[in-house]
């Protein structure tokens, strides 16, 4: 799995974890903040929340043509910096005022745009270190290898983020709205750590940075694709296409963070117990993550001692897993904690997922990078159909006056936690069909000189179906859960059709 890539990739994924980490720590509590600190309605904390995530991923479009004539180093630099500042202005605990609001909404838009500068640029990065002819054929993986570090660090915020809150309200005395802020000083940290790995290992990816003439020479050794007006014209209708159909798998997808989470603070049980309740123990997760990997080493490794040292992994994962248990014990599970299952998935499926096409591969039936997506679409509307099937029957969302007068949610109803975790799995499928591949794909197709742009364009539409996300915000409490869940199955499914309606024209320039 990890053999041949380039040495670039695992530094530039490692300092993209750091800066993934401290983002989805903030955003696993940012919703919920907004209504607790503000008194927001959930249709304005979605508002807020979508264009929140509509500017990350709008700018990078800016970032990309930025790097496109200064340099992609230069302008991931210079997005930790700002993103730094953000994240600073985010931490200071100012209260529920509008002054409070206008510094949160300045830091949003810090975070933003240096997030538009680091994040579509790193990955551009990325993508050069295969044009490589020895690299060429684990351009894929190599993505699946760096989108799987992405979400190592996705995996522990939610942790991270109730257990950071719960020590600043129990052991600091601060109040409830206020520790929030503590766990958006998280990114602050994490940042750190990102531009050190980031300075540390640079020798193995600068010839990808760009933007000066030594970076040119450097990379002189890969002749530079010339083509056609025509085929770069067909390459970017080709990958515009791609990305009019990604918008609504954004749209749906990033409701974990806004209805889905919602749906888990007022309709789904508040505690577990048994093996369930070893589901909301990160640790409890790292370990079966080991066995997996370690089970993979098991049957690849070449040598006797690597076989040995894979079954010792699995023996003490296992036995850790053993001591955990408790058929007794009885957990609090917070709303938050459940986004902490999407990157868990991810992580444990990236290699069985690599496994799986790279079979396909070996036999020639491995599906393109076009048609993986549509596959995509048509799993994240699987999802939604349970979601849909799992609320029949539930109340509408309440809300009653809290304790400054503000409306506050009313917990309704006790639906198994099951549901979400099995939901969250099917649309992690979804998302490994899709996001990955479809980053791959622009990589691949996007014409020479206009790697950062169409980048950029990948996060434009991205940017869009986020923007969409506030219709899970407007659609809580105004119609029943199913049609909500509805609409986004409805979506999905449109999408996947007209995917496949284009699907010649775009197999064409892969």
């Amino acid at each position: 799995m990890f053999e041949g890539q380039p040495k670039g990739l695992f530094a530039l994924a490692l300092a993209n974890t750091g800066e993934r980490f401290g983002y989805y720590t903030m955003l696993a509590v940012f919703a919920l903040f907004l209504r607790a600190n503000y008194g927001l309605s959930p249709a304005m904390a979605g508002t807020i929340y979508s264009a929140f995530l509509m500017l990350v991923y709008f700018f990078p479009l800016i970032g990309g043509m930025m790097a496109d004539k200064f340099g992609f180093g230069r302008m991931v630099t210079t997005g930790i910096i700002i993103m730094f500042a953000g994240y600073v202005l985010l931490s200071i605990p100012l209260g529920g005022d509008s002054l409070a609001l206008t510094v949160m909404l300045a830091a949003l838009l810090l975070i933003g745009f240096g997030t538009g500068l680091f994040k579509g640029n790193l990955q551009v990065m990325v993508g050069d270190l295969y044009n490589d002819p020895q690299y060429k054929d684990k351009r894929d993986s190599g993505f699946s290898i760096f989108y799987m570090a992405i979400n190592i660090g996705a995996l522990f915020a939610p942790t991270a983020a109730i257990k950071i809150k719960e020590y600043a309200e129990q052991s600091l005395g601060y109040s409830s709205n206020d520790a929030y802020h503590f766990s958006f000083a998280v990114a602050c940290a994490s940042l750190i750590l990102s531009i050190a790995i980031y300075y540390l290992f640079r020798s193995t990816f600068r010839h990808t940075e760009g933007g000066t003439k030594k970076a040119a020479v450097d990379s002189g050794s890969t002749a530079v694709e010339e083509l056609s007006k025509e085929e770069t014209k067909q390459r970017i209708v080709a990958l515009c296409l791609v990305f009019a159909v990604v918008i609504f798998f954004w749209m749906a997808f990033h409701q974990n963070g806004l209805s889905l989470t919602y749906f888990a603070d007022e309709f789904t049980a508040q505690s577990a117990e048994g093996l369930q309740a070893m589901c909301f123990d990160v640790w409890n997760l790292v370990a079966i993550i080991f066995i997996v990997y370690a089970l993979f080493s098991l049957f690849q490794s070449k040598t006797g001692k690597g076989k040995a040292i894979s079954a010792v992994v699995i023996c003490m994962a296992v036995a850790f897993l053993c001591l955990q248990y408790d058929a007794d014990g009885t957990v609090t599970v917070s709303a938050p904690i459940f986004q902490q299952f999407n990157p868990f998935y991810v992580v444990a499926l990236t290699p069985v997922s690599m496994a799986i096409f790279g079979s396909l591969a070996a036999k020639g039936k491995e599906p393109s990078a076009p048609r993986k997506i549509a596959y995509g679409m048509i799993v994240a509307a699987v999802a939604y159909a349970l979601m849909a099937v799992g609320s029949f029957g539930l109340p509408m969302p309440q809300t009653e006056p809290g304790p400054d007068g503000n409306p506050v949610a009313v917990h309704v109803a006790d639906v198994t936690p099951n549901l979400l975790i099995m939901v969250y799995l099917v649309l992690t499928f979804g998302e490994l069909l899709l996001s990955p591949m479809g980053i791959s794909f622009v990589s691949k197709v996007a014409p020479p000189k206009y790697k950062g742009m169409m980048m950029g364009g990948w996060f434009v539409a991205t940017a869009i179906g986020n923007q969409l996300v506030v219709v899970g915000g407007l659609l809580w409490g105004a119609v029943p859960l199913w049609v909500c869940w509805s609409v986004f199955l409805g979506v999905c499914l449109v999408a996947a059709v007209f995917m496949f309606a284009m699907m010649k024209r775009l197999e064409k320039v892969c």
